[in-house]
């Protein structure tokens, strides 16, 4: 489904971002390798260019390992969104490029030098820095091909331009191994990405209802733990619950392709009519909940359980059937600091089912609200009574 697969996508690249700052051990290791390198390069040859280049290296590296310390506990979050981890992509990359200009600039210079030695030492740098792109940047192949390319290319171009065979062959060696790692590259990206995308998958379907797309129990539980139950305060929260009334005939008359399309209708009139920050969920059936928070009075779940009777009662095409069915509503009132969520789904089902069975449509439970309400009298009469018996001097 286009929800699914929109979800599964932005999941894999969520994640294939969070690897961009993992790499933090390794990005030291070459920035300290890079600025040692050059500089005592620049102190036997008394080579001024050498020296700025190490200069512009470590104020190029303190940059990418910043962004990597101040980016890390940002992409590591449980709840990284699209939007932060583009952003923190995009910054990554600036950084990544930037050093990568450097080194393959500074490289190219030291093989137009003539102590040999030092065309070794760059090797090795350069041998480090394309190995670690690929490994620690690697999932992200555009950053990572392109720093390899602007990094090591001019090297290749300065050494086959050496009119000595060794430096030719460097030249050949170091070009296949390129083509090779960013083959290899691609590879790993692919399997790695398929991977994410399949467990990405799963426990998307772990936690939607298949027919509906709504979130089920389970997500339900998730969403309840992380946005009710955690630090909620004195905040008022309602958990409707509601059913189909003579569901059964319409699979029994129409078909269950019939029934099928009407539960998927009635799913997406429900969505329509929460306000953001609530939340409706399939339990099963034709039963169906909603979590309802930041009340300011009980008589906002009223209301909105009547709302959710008129949207369903509204007739529905399904299949090319006009169907109208109406539905009963059981809620459960309390506040968030003490809310329950198997608790409160049992208060408003039992509610639900004293609304089916008067028809009056809808009912509710406000004994948990009741018995946080006296403890608040009862702790105010306490104390009143304790500061009385007890006045200050």
């Amino acid at each position: 489904m286009p929800f699914r697969t929109e979800t599964v996508r932005n999941g894999v690249y969520v994640e294939l971002v969070r690897s961009l700052y993992t790499t933090l051990i390794p990005t030291t290791i070459m920035s300290i390798g890079y600025v040692l390198s050059l500089s005592v390069m620049a102190f036997e040859a008394g080579d001024r260019v050498l020296a700025a280049f190490s200069f512009i290296g470590l104020l190029s590296n303190a940059a990418r390992i910043w962004i990597l310390i101040w980016g890390g506990a940002e992409a590591a979050a449980s709840d990284l969104e699209i939007t932060r981890a583009r952003a923190l992509e995009k910054r990554f990359e600036l950084a990544y490029y930037q050093f990568a200009v450097v080194l393959g600039v500074s490289a190219a210079y030291v093989f137009t030098l003539d102590p040999a030695r030092f065309h070794m030492l760059m090797i090795c740098l350069l041998v480090g820095y394309g190995a670690g792109a690929a490994t620690g940047v690697g999932l992200r192949p555009r950053i990572a091909i392109a720093s390899m390319l602007v990094a090591i290319v001019p090297t290749i171009l300065v050494a086959a331009w050496h009119h000595e065979p060794i430096y030719w062959i460097t030249a050949a060696m170091t070009s296949a191994l390129l083509a090779g790692g960013c083959q290899s590259l691609l590879a790993r990206w692919r399997v790695t990405s398929t991977e994410i995308a399949r467990r990405l998958t799963f426990e998307v379907l772990a936690r939607r209802d298949v027919l509906t797309t709504l979130p089920n129990r389970l997500a339900l539980r998730e969403w309840f733990d992380s946005h009710i139950a955690v630090g909620s305060g004195q905040r008022l929260l309602a958990v409707h619950c509601l059913d189909l009334d003579n569901f059964k005939p319409v699979n029994d008359v129409f078909g269950h392709p019939v029934g099928d399309g009407l539960l998927k209708a009635v799913a997406m009139r429900l969505m329509q009519a929460l306000p953001p920050g609530d939340i409706v969920a399939r339990l099963g059936g034709d039963e169906f909940a909603v979590i309802q928070r930041d009340l300011r009075d009980p008589d906002e779940a009223a209301a909105q359980a009547e709302r959710l009777r008129a949207v369903i009662a509204e007739p529905l095409l399904v299949n090319g059937h006009e169907i109208s069915v109406t539905t009963c509503v059981g809620y459960a009132l309390c506040y968030c600091e003490a809310a329950d969520l198997d608790e409160l789904l049992g208060l408003a089902d039992q509610a639900l089912y004293i609304a089916k069975n008067t028809d009056s449509g809808v009912e509710y439970d406000d004994s948990l609200l009741r018995s946080a309400l006296r403890m608040d009298d009862w702790y105010e009469s306490s104390r009143s009574q304790s500061q009385s018996a007890h006045p200050m001097a």
